[in-house]
């Protein structure tokens, strides 16, 4: 490491459905974060490390922030997004391109005003026309005057070279945080939960994934084998039956799409079990968000 080696902490915000995950795991070079076609899939505060030979990008991805919805579970999710502000180095506000509207105006709000900010314009593949780009990214300009605005493909990994680049302006001049092969803080019982519950948003319809939890009961690690057993929480007794399928079938393939997943991460032999339970209201009990994991403070 040089002596201009540069270190910190970058939270990455914005609404749902933006692909802050997405950027996250193609800044680190691995999939870490969970991802799916629908809003609102991640809801925990999650570390991703890239170290270069000149910097460590210590990212911390955040739920969308929500403005529409209510209840506990999301205000645990909200106050998720404003902890992450606190104590980092620099701010992205990502913002999907073509899109900038009321409720990324919200994010925006919550940016403190003493953290240095880029705004980053993520999905410019989706936008064809070079001149309809640069007129949004001109949009973009009068609304954000605090710091660089740059547009990347988080799904291509469209100039994320440069995106890095302008956030290692913002880095404190410090030794690494972290050994420079560490790509998160946490841990592979944590990544399972992850890897199940991502499996529900994408081979589930638009209720259900909502309604549900993944939680740990056991995990074993024996050298190269992981022995794990985890339950899928859910609020109706008709959701329990949809999860499972007919015949079992459904479970199953959440189970197999998780499990290779997870050998593919952990670089070992998993053996998973999962079983479904239902415990009414659960997204409402703080006590209940707690014991899943989602206390916020």
């Amino acid at each position: 490491m040089n002596e201009e080696f540069r270190c910190g902490t970058i939270a990455i915000v914005g609404r749902p459905n933006v692909g802050k995950s997405t950027l996250l795991n193609t800044l680190i070079g691995q999939k870490l974060a969970i991802t799916s076609r629908k809003p609102q899939t991640t809801r925990h505060r999650l570390l991703g490390i890239h170290t270069t030979d000149d910097a460590q990008y210590i990212f911390v991805d955040t739920p969308g922030f929500q403005t529409e919805h209510g209840g506990s579970l999301n205000r645990m999710l909200n106050r998720n997004v404003q902890l992450a502000l606190h104590d980092v180095d620099a701010v992205m506000w990502v913002v999907e391109a073509g899109t900038l509207n009321a409720r990324d105006r919200k994010v925006a709000e919550l940016l403190p005003a003493d953290v240095p900010a880029v705004m980053v314009v993520n999905k410019i593949d989706r936008i064809e026309d070079r001149a309809q780009l640069l007129e949004f990214l001109r949009h973009c300009g009068e609304t954000f005057d605090r710091g660089a605005i740059v547009p990347v493909s988080a799904r291509l990994a469209r100039n994320t070279d440069e995106l890095l680049a302008v956030l290692r302006k913002h880095l404190p001049a410090q030794p690494a945080l972290y050994p420079a092969d560490e790509l998160t803080d946490r841990s592979e019982r944590f990544l399972a939960a992850e890897l199940i519950r991502e499996k529900l948003f994408r081979l589930l319809g638009e209720e259900v994934p909502y309604g549900s939890a993944v939680v740990i009961d056991q995990f074993q690690e024996e050298g190269r084998l992981r022995r794990i057993h985890a339950s899928i929480v859910v609020e109706k007794a008709g959701h329990k039956a949809i999860v499972i399928g007919k015949g079992g079938a459904k479970l199953k393939e959440i189970a197999t799409a998780a499990r290779i997943d997870m050998e593919r991460l952990f670089d070992a032999k998993v053996f998973l079990e999962i079983w479904v339970k239902v415990r009414d209201g659960w997204s409402e009990d703080d006590s209940m968000l707690r014991s899943f994991g989602y206390d916020a403070g």
